[in-house]
């Protein structure tokens, strides 16, 4: 990694360790105040869906306007969003407000991390630096679900809710400190040969189609998690605390087995890493459920986020080989469209579905899709 690289890196993780660290608190504070409210699953589902629906619509123009204006200014914009919703919540804490304060936390992390991750993509000089970097890049997310919840939960358990949305509406503000002195790269020319192309164009490579197909599957398995434990941890009269340290977990493994990837970076195969990572994860789905208690819960969550810890970095390395470098805005964006798009509809259909099957069903029905989709992961490299 070129020592220029290093220090923009830092800042960047930095950067959105804090603003990630602010949607993923209210993503875990808001269910838990609509249960304690009175309100349904089926209505949890809905708030849980909101935190993707606004970069369901955004993704494509928010990856378009990183190609056109790099990444400070993007950056600048989601952290005014970010604030602006969490400090709504804090202010009225009631269903209404919380679902527009979903729609703003999860649009402003959404816009930041295209142009995050087209920025740190364009930085990189070859194959292997890519995974090196992206796996550094991934451990700010990994970071920031464990500050988040964990830092949300302490203040409901310490005051109140309206606290700990306070505190979410701080932490963008410090985002931005570590982002504002990132040097932009050079602009990107586009080539002449290229002529006027659309974004869906992109699906036209099968390679690129297949790792779309991949990613919902594993993408589909963080919402499900998401939405589970704290209606588990409700259910089982868990603190709010403990649901929090429950998803911590989780963000601490991923975060721990993707600093150990960039020392790996030349010896993995990013296909061979993503299907075991798959099979790993329908067998952990097959025994969550059966878990009662806080450790066993806990457990599974940390074997869980080592699984899907080590998948983004090497799916983000692919996508950047198989498209062009001019479109890489778009790329990324069709990827987070793709799976939001599914996280828009996920939360609500295991809410529904959670009320026929049981939470256990969910688990175990996601599980085996996923089980299944090891084989297309196996593919990943053949395009």
């Amino acid at each position: 990694m070129t020592g220029g690289l290093q220090p923009a890196l830092a800042r960047l993780i930095a950067g959105q360790i804090f603003l990630h660290a602010c949607m993923a608190g209210t993503r875990m504070a808001a269910p838990l105040l609509a249960l304690r409210s009175g309100q349904s699953e089926a209505a949890v589902g809905v708030l849980l869906a909101l935190f993707a629906l606004t970069q369901v619509f955004l993704a494509l123009p928010a990856g378009r306007f990183a190609d056109r204006h790099g990444v400070k200014r993007p950056v600048g914009y989601a952290v005014i969003a970010a604030s602006i919703g969490a400090g709504l919540a804090a202010a009225w804490p009631v269903f209404p407000v919380l679902c527009v304060a979903a729609l703003l936390t999860g649009g402003a992390t959404g816009a930041a991390v295209i142009a995050l991750q087209r920025h740190v993509g364009r930085a990189a000089e070859n194959p292997t630096q890519l995974k090196q970097v992206f796996s550094w890049l991934a451990i700010g997310p990994a970071v920031s679900n464990f500050i988040g919840p964990f830092a949300a939960g302490l203040m409901i358990d310490l005051a109140d809710f309206w606290l700990a949305f306070l505190l979410m509406a701080a932490l963008p503000l410090v985002a931005w400190l570590w982002v504002r002195n990132v040097k932009e790269l050079p602009p990107v020319v586009r080539p002449a040969s290229a002529g006027r192309s659309k974004a869906w164009d992109l699906l036209g490579e099968p390679g690129f189609r297949r790792l779309l197909i991949v990613n919902w599957l594993l993408a589909s398995c963080w919402d499900v998690h998401t939405f589970v434990v704290p209606v588990l941890g409700h259910e089982r009269g868990l603190s709010a605390s403990v649901i929090g340290t429950i998803l911590g977990a989780f963000a601490v493994a991923a975060a721990l087995v993707r600093l150990a990837l960039p020392l790996l970076a030349a010896q993995l195969r990013e296909r061979v890493v993503v299907s075991t990572a798959m099979l790993a994860t329908a067998l952990l789905f097959a025994i969550y459920p059966l878990m009662r208690g806080a450790f066993g819960m806990g457990l599974c969550s940390v074997l869980l986020g080592v699984a899907l810890g080590s998948v983004q970095p090497m799916i983000m390395s692919m996508l950047h080989q198989i498209t062009p470098e001019h479109r890489h805005g778009e790329a990324v964006a069709m990827r987070l469209m793709a799976i939001n798009a599914s996280s828009v509809a996920m939360p609500m259909l295991f809410g529904a579905a959670g009320a026929f099957i049981g939470i256990s069903g969910v688990f175990w029905i996601v599980g085996a899709a996923v089980g299944a989709g090891a084989r297309t992961a196996l593919r990943l490299g053949r395009h």
